[in-house]
């Protein structure tokens, strides 16, 4: 009959009554009856999908509520499942003949139990042929001794799951066996409810309660819709072995314990096995992401976590939405979920920063007399090696052009991407070895996952919740999860140490009590696409010489810092957006090191990044805005090469050090910070030894004790000859322009060397030494448009200015109060006196270029002494040059100053020629970084360091 005679609503009507068999064979009449069996998938196939005793939805225990893509597949995928132990053909490989000779499987149909053929389940299996079908009717079947299963049978349960009981322990001798639709409890003499050595065997839809199942090798195991209550499995060397859809609750120990290297020796079901995994992985349904509140992505990797803060920073006269931690369109859609917190939000960023309109300092409240006269006495000083870094600030489209390529090159990258750059990645993402565990729930017992003796396992789309841990990988094992939820641990997630490996990849891990990912003692992970977060204490670990690549994760919400390296802690953290967490975002302390790369570094309590106790990490190339406290804090001991960084917008400094930290700052863009751009102190008053989530009471007793012993040869000589030793902290080829305060501010005890920075249109002055007992060296800047003086030296402070461009600042353009010299500087145009010394001053001033608009070229006061000697005063509209105190003439040598005066705007053009307007920079334009500090030579000198005063941790206080 045509399909085309019936309406298709009363075909499927007709269909829905037949059989599995009769809808195969309508489905092999033509391609019309083919798509019309299709179109039964949510009629037909759904019902004999659910109405089959041996199989259980096929998204239980995880999401028994969310239907497959498709019945009709999954029912074929279960059937296919449940007649794997079937295919033992290793018997027959030698000569196809001998299939003349085989007893045809599922011969014959024995019934055990009470009306049955057999009483006891050793009488059945004492009488059984080869692939029988053993039935248990309903009831209690108890074995008195262990039993041996020794010809490959089938073992099923009659009626519902429960109605039949297994008290037993059986002991697997055959090569092949299926046990199904039963509850296996423990006999009176073993724990041990199944065991093989040898053979294959597969359970479905069974209950297991307070016992144990043994496989080793070469034996394996193929195991879907299962119970375990108070119940575990041990694997044993297993080469491969599948674990689907099974429930685990309430265990004593691991619920999954997978010990040894996989075996060579391959049973007979491996092949067979590996088939079904590869088809079960393409089935998979991906998780949709629309159903987690975190995994929508838009522009380059934007997350929505509920109603959140943005930021946006003025650049110029334009707004860039350039980033706050996860994206500025989308946070904006997110929060308008709560309208009053998003007007709230928008008012107080708008009134934040409309003081930092970086045009606002780059010019002065000059008349427009003022400004034609100040034309005709202004020195060009444009020309000079740092111009190419200032014009980068002074124009906000540039600006703002950097500021997207920055958004783009950081975009959080997908796994599938990861996936395809990374061949490692994409390897191990693709193995079958060992024990896979699919679409499986670990819940309320002590721990999920146990992998040790080099043990292989690979998790994917499983739940983990409410165990003391979810995985431990240890002894050089290797785990490899994907797309795992992994939550309410109450201690780690996921644990790893003694060199265990592996990939942790697109897994959502959070709100558990201790780290979400802990890596300990020389273990090597790759982390790549999780999503780690709201945590108790950090999202990532990395104790005592453990490695790991951490890579495009989405760290948030925790209390604790979002990764936390300590005790010779060595990562690679590239790409990841750490954002909104309670600590800092990235904590290296206590001989951390660690390359920091290309992240994304927002929105967190405290600083985006801590430094401390000896931390040493090279910090390079990340984007950190718009923290709560200090962008980059390097406290007590702190070293580390910080390079080629954003630090944009956050409402403490931009950078906050301590002066016995010896930092190397290089190369940053430091800037729109509320408070200093870069700020060096001697110590902080009544600090703990931690600030509130800094990581304070981590269990660290055992790698703080082996820190000094466990260090990888290798990895150290590498480290070592990378890096060179470092005694004076450095300041060099930043760009720190328009903080709320003053650009540079230094309370040091320590000497200091601050080396070809651009510090341009701070809203205090550019460089504050206010307290300075060993040298400050600050030369070759250019200190230029601050909204006061271009540096100040407070009394006592021992300071070199030496080659410095300080132009056009709205106060002095510099005044001291401290010792020190004042050489071959630029000091032209700024709105005050050229260079003032004040009470008791003690300065070198020697072979400067001086001009001052309105005021004196150099005015000394009080008791100021020194020598002021060969400067070159250039004329202002005043007509000042000099002016000297009467009452120190003895101790104030001022000699051989020349004065020069200019009718024509020609002469000014020639003043600042020769030599050129400082700063000069070798080779002209500031060079680019090299990746390593070893390769940079600096022409500085060097002072051995003082050391630390104490042993306190110093925290940052939000001021």
């Amino acid at each position: 009959m045509e399909v085309g005679g019936l309406p298709v609503e009363l075909w499927q009507l007709i269909l829905s009554y037949l059989r599995l068999p009769d809808l195969g064979r309508c489905s092999l009449v033509c391609r019309a009856w083919y798509e019309l069996i299709l179109s039964l998938d949510k009629t037909r196939w759904r019902q004999l999908c659910l109405g089959c005793l041996e199989h259980r939805h096929p998204n239980w225990p995880n999401k028994p509520g969310v239907e497959p893509q498709s019945w009709r597949e999954a029912f074929k995928q279960h059937y296919l499942a449940s007649k794997t132990w079937t295919k033992n053909v290793q018997d027959l490989e030698s000569s196809n003949c001998l299939s003349l000779f085989r007893r045809r499987k599922g011969w014959r149909r024995l019934c055990v139990g009470a009306g049955g053929e057999f009483g006891s389940l050793r009488a059945a299996l004492a009488a059984a042929s080869p692939y029988d079908r053993l039935v248990l009717l309903p009831g209690v079947h108890e074995e008195q001794g262990e039993v041996l299963l020794k010809v490959p049978v089938e073992v099923v349960g009659q009626g519902k799951l429960g109605d039949v009981v297994l008290l037993a322990s059986i002991d697997q001798h055959c090569p092949t066996a299926r046990l199904c639709n039963m509850v296996f409890m423990p006999a009176r003499f073993t724990s041990v409810l199944y065991k093989t050595t040898s053979g294959y065997v597969q359970f479905d839809n069974c209950n297991f309660e307070s016992g144990q199942l043994q496989v080793h090798a070469p034996g394996t195991c193929q195991v879907k819709f299962c119970t375990f209550s108070q119940s575990s499995i041990h694997l044993r060397s297993v080469a491969l072995c599948i674990l689907e859809n099974c429930e685990f609750s309430g265990s004593e120990n691991a619920s999954v314990t997978v010990e040894g290297c996989p075996s060579s020796d391959r049973n007979w079901a491996c092949k067979h096995l590996a088939v079904l995994a590869k088809s079960c992985a393409a089935s998979m349904q991906e998780p949709d992401p629309a159903s987690c509140p975190v995994a929508k992505q838009d522009g380059w990797g934007e997350l929505l976590l509920g109603p959140v803060r943005t930021c946006k920073i003025v650049v110029g006269e334009e707004q860039s939405s350039f980033l706050s931690a996860v994206g500025a369109q989308a946070l904006l859609g997110s929060a308008q979920e709560d309208t009053e917190f998003g007007n709230n939000l928008q008012a107080a960023k708008e009134e934040e920063y409309l003081a930092l309109d970086s045009s606002s300092s780059d010019s002065d409240l000059l008349s427009d007399d003022e400004e034609d006269v100040q034309a005709a006495y202004k020195l060009p000083y444009q020309a000079h090696s740092l111009s190419p870094m200032l014009a980068n600030i002074t124009h906000s489209r540039l600006q703002s052009n950097r500021l997207h390529a920055l958004q783009r090159d950081l975009k959080l990258k997908t796994l599938q991407q990861e996936l395809q750059q990374d061949k490692e990645a994409q390897s191990l993402a693709s193995s079958l070895q060992g024990c896979i565990i699919r679409q499986c729930l670990f819940r309320d017992g002590k721990g999920g996952i146990f992998i040790y003796s080099q043990g292989q396992a690979k998790l994917e789309g499983s739940i983990f919740r409410d165990l003391t841990y979810a995985v431990r990988c240890i002894q050089n094992s290797k785990v490899i999860m994907l797309r795992n939820d992994i939550h309410h641990c109450k201690a780690s997630g996921i644990f790893l140490r003694l060199s265990a490996g592996g990939l942790i990849a697109d897994n959502n891990i959070h709100s558990n009590c201790e780290a979400g990912v802990d890596i300990r003692k020389g273990a090597n992970p790759l982390v790549l696409c999780n999503k780690i977060h709201s945590g108790l204490r950090s999202g990532i670990v990395v104790v005592g010489n453990g490695k790991g690549i951490i890579r495009s994760n989405q760290i948030y919400g925790n209390k604790e810092a979002g990764i936390y390296i300590l005790y010779n802690g060595n990562p690679a953290v590239s790409g990841n957006h750490i954002f909104q967490g309670l600590a800092a975002g990235i904590a290296v302390n206590e001989n951390g090191r660690g390359q920091i790369t290309g992240n994304v570094i927002c929105e967190n309590q405290w600083g985006g990044a801590d430094i401390r106790h000896g931390g040493d990490p090279v910090l390079r190339n990340n984007l950190i805005s718009c923290g709560y406290s200090d962008g980059v804090v390097v406290g007590e001991c702190g070293k580390g090469i910080i390079e080629g960084n954003a630090i944009y917008g956050n409402k403490g400094c931009g950078v906050w050090m301590m002066s016995s930290s010896l930092p190397h700052l290089i190369n940053n863009q430091i800037s729109h910070n509320s408070i200093y751009g870069v700020a060096v102190f001697c110590h902080k008053d009544h600090a703990g030894d931690y600030p509130p989530g800094q990581g304070g009471g981590e269990s660290f007793q055992e790698e703080r004790a082996g820190a000094g012993g466990e260090n990888d040869p290798d990895s150290e000589e590498e480290y070592l000859a990378a890096r060179r030793p470092i005694s004076v902290a450095l300041l060099e080829l930043n760009s720190i322009n328009h903080n709320g305060a003053a650009g540079l501010h230094v309370e040091s005890s320590e000497a200091l060397n601050i080396i070809a920075n651009v510090i341009h249109g701070n809203r205090d002055g550019g460089v504050a030494v206010l307290q300075s007992s060993q040298l400050t060296r600050i030369a070759d800047n250019s200190i230029s448009c601050n909204s006061r003086g271009g540096v100040l030296v407070e009394a006592e402070c021992q300071v070199e200015l030496r080659g410095n461009g300080i132009y056009e600042n709205s106060s002095h353009g510099v005044v001291s109060k401290g010792e020190g010299v004042i050489v071959e500087n630029d000091i032209i145009g700024n709105r005050r006196c050229g260079l003032q010394l004040l009470q008791a001053a003690d300065m070198k001033v020697t072979k400067n270029r001086i001009q001052s608009f309105r005021d004196y070229g150099i005015a000394l006061f009080d008791e100021a002494k020194g020598l002021v000697q060969e400067n070159l005063i250039f004329q202002g509209r005043s007509k000042k040059s000099i002016l000297r105190p009467m009452s120190n003439t003895e101790d104030c040598i001022i000699q051989n100053n020349v004065l020069l005066t200019f009718k024509k705007r020609f002469d000014m053009e020639c003043m600042l020629i020769n030599p050129p307007a400082r700063p000069h920079i070798e080779g002209g334009a500031p060079r680019s970084c090299m990746a390593a500090g070893s390769q940079r030579v600096s022409s500085i000198t060097t002072r051995v360091d003082g050391g630390c005063h104490n042993h306190r941790s110093i925290f940052c206080t939000i001021l």
